[in-house]
C-alpha cells in the first residue's frame, strides 16, 4: 500500500497528495469550540478526526515539524446570551465551559494542540486585518460597523461552489440600511454597555464571528498555511468567509492549501435536537447513562468515530458503541495476555498505509482483527489515539465503584491466612462469600490474590 499522504480537498473537489509548504513546519489550523454550552456529539467528531490526522502528521514529518492550531471562541453573541440568561459573568461561563470541554477532549484520547488561541487574546489582530481590507477597499465602514464587501472579490464562493440565491440562502441574511449588497458581512460591529467590547477605530464594539479564525491563524500560522479543517456544516458561510478576509487581506490566491471537512452525525436515525430528545453532550456520554443506559468509555467513543470515514455520514447509535466496545475489549485482553500468535507479516505497513489514503480509518481498523502480535496491535491503537490500557483501568474503575474495598481486602487477607493454615473449607467459605458478592479471585503465582468485579 502506498505511503504517500492523500487528502481530499473540499478546494479542489479531489483527493490530492499532501504537499506541505515546508515539511520541517507543516502547520494545520482546526476551527474549535464556541464555549457557552457543553460541545455535542456532533462536535467530537472533527475533534477525534484531525487529532488522527495530527498524529499521523507527526508521525510521518516527526512531532517536533508539525504545529496544530484549534481556537477557543469566548466572545460570540451566544455567549452574551447564555451568560444572561443564567445571570453570570461572560467570564465566569467561558472559563467553566472551557474546563469541562478540555476535560472531555482528554477523555476522548485527544492530543492537546500546539496553541490554543482564544478569540479575546487576539483583538488586535483582527483589528490590523480589517484596517487591511478597508485600506485595499475590500471593506467598508457604516454606522458604527465594519462590513466586508463581497462584490469586491471576484471568486468569492469557490469553496462552496454555491449559486448566488444559494449562498443568500444560507448565509441567513440580516437587512439593514448600512450594507451595501445583501451578501456582505460584518467584520466589526458596536457593543451595547452590558456586552463584551474593544476600543477601536470605528467606536467601542466587538468582532463579527468569520473575522476572529483570520486573525487567529495569521498569528500563529502565517499568511498562508497547510491544512484547514472543520465540519462540513462550516464550509459556507465561515469557511468561505475566512477566505475571502485573509486572502484579500494579504494578496495570496489561498489561505491554506487544502481544506478537509468532516460528514455530518446523526443520532440513532434522526437529525439531533434538543426538541427530539436525542441531544447528547460528550460529558454527557462519559459521565451519565443518559445514552443506553450507561456511562461510555472515551476510548469506545473514539473508535465508534473511527468505525466510519470521516466524510460520510454517521448514525451515532448505541448498537455501534456496544459493537465497538466488543472489539476493543477483545483487543485489550489480547493486548494484555502479551502472546504472539503468529506472523502479522506487514501489518503495520498497511495500517499506516490506510490512514495516509485520505484517513481510511474503517480500512485501518479492518486490520486490526488479522494481527498477531500484541506490541504491534498496541502500537497502532497507539497511533490513533486509543489506549487499550486505559479502557482497561476505566472498566476496573466503574465496576469498583460502591464497592467496599477495604472490607473485600479484609476478607481476602482472612482467606490467604486460612489457606496458610491450611484450613480449606474456611478459604472455600470465603470465597463463596465473595463470589456471591460478585468478587472474582485471582490467585497469583507470588501468593498474592488480586480481584475484580464481576457484573
Amino acid at each position: 500500500m502506498s505511503q504517500t499522504l492523500r487528502i481530499y480537498n473540499t478546494l479542489a473537489r479531489e483527493k490530492q497528495e499532501f504537499r506541505p509548504l515546508d515539511a520541517s513546519n507543516v502547520r494545520m489550523y482546526v476551527c474549535g469550540p464556541t464555549v457557552y454550552d457543553y460541545a455535542h456529539i456532533g462536535n467530537a467528531r472533527p475533534l477525534i478526526v484531525f487529532d488522527v490526522l495530527y498524529r499521523l502528521l507527526r508521525h510521518h514529518y516527526g512531532a517536533d515539524h508539525v504545529t496544530y492550531v484549534r481556537n477557543i471562541t469566548d466572545v460570540d453573541d451566544k455567549i452574551n446570551a447564555r451568560a444572561a440568561e443564567r445571570g453570570i459573568s461572560i467570564r465566569e461561563l467561558t472559563e467553566e465551559t472551557n474546563r469541562v470541554f478540555q476535560e472531555d477532549v482528554r477523555a476522548l484520547g485527544c492530543l492537546e494542540p500546539t496553541v490554543q488561541p482564544r478569540a479575546t487574546e487576539h483583538i488586535a489582530e483582527m483589528i490590523s486585518i480589517i484596517e487591511r481590507l478597508i485600506a485595499s477597499r475590500h471593506a467598508y465602514a457604516a454606522d458604527g460597523h465594519v462590513l466586508f464587501d463581497v462584490p469586491s472579490m471576484k471568486d468569492y464562493g469557490r469553496l462552496s461552489r454555491r449559486s448566488l440565491d444559494e449562498m443568500l440562502a444560507g448565509a441567513r441574511v440580516d437587512v439593514a440600511p448600512y450594507k451595501r449588497g445583501d451578501m456582505d458581512f460584518v467584520l466589526w460591529k458596536p457593543s451595547k454597555e452590558n456586552e463584551p467590547g474593544w476600543d477601536s477605530p470605528w467606536g467601542r464594539g466587538r468582532p463579527g464571528w468569520h473575522i476572529e479564525c483570520s486573525a487567529m491563524s495569521w498569528k500563529h500560522l502565517g499568511e498562508t498555511f497547510d491544512i484547514h479543517g472543520g465540519g462540513i456544516d462550516l464550509v459556507f458561510p465561515h469557511h468561505e468567509n475566512e477566505i475571502a478576509q485573509s486572502r484579500c487581506a494579504f494578496d495570496h490566491d489561498v489561505m491554506a492549501n487544502y481544506w478537509m471537512h468532516n460528514g455530518f452525525l446523526q443520532v440513532e436515525g434522526e437529525k439531533m435536537s434538543k426538541s427530539l430528545g436525542n441531544f447528547v453532550t460528550i460529558h454527557e456520554l462519559l459521565h451519565t447513562e443518559k445514552f443506553g443506559g450507561r456511562k461510555w468509555p472515551g476510548e469506545v467513543l473514539r473508535l465508534a468515530m473511527l468505525r466510519t470515514h470521516y466524510r460520510q455520514p454517521i448514525d451515532w447509535t448505541v448498537k455501534a458503541l456496544e459493537e465497538a466496545e466488543t472489539s476493543l475489549r477483545r483487543w485489550a485482553e489480547f493486548i494484555e495476555a502479551g502472546e504472539t500468535t503468529g506472523d502479522s507479516g506487514d501489518f503495520f505497513g498497511q495500517f499506516v498505509g490506510a490512514l495516509k489514503d485520505d484517513l481510511n480509518t474503517p480500512l485501518a481498523m479492518s486490520f486490526l482483527h488479522s494481527v498477531f502480535d500484541p506490541r504491534l496491535l498496541d502500537d497502532a491503537l497507539m497511533l490513533v489515539g486509543i489506549d487499550a490500557r486505559s479502557y482497561v483501568q476505566w472498566i476496573e474503575r466503574e465496576t469498583r465503584r460502591g464497592v467496599d474495598a477495604a472490607a473485600i481486602g479484609a476478607l481476602i487477607n482472612a482467606r490467604l491466612a486460612a489457606r496458610a493454615a491450611k484450613d480449606w473449607a474456611e478459604s472455600d467459605r470465603i470465597r463463596d462469600e465473595l463470589a456471591a458478592m460478585g468478587i472474582a479471585l485471582k490467585d497469583n503465582k507470588d501468593g498474592t490474590t488480586t480481584w475484580e468485579v464481576k457484573r
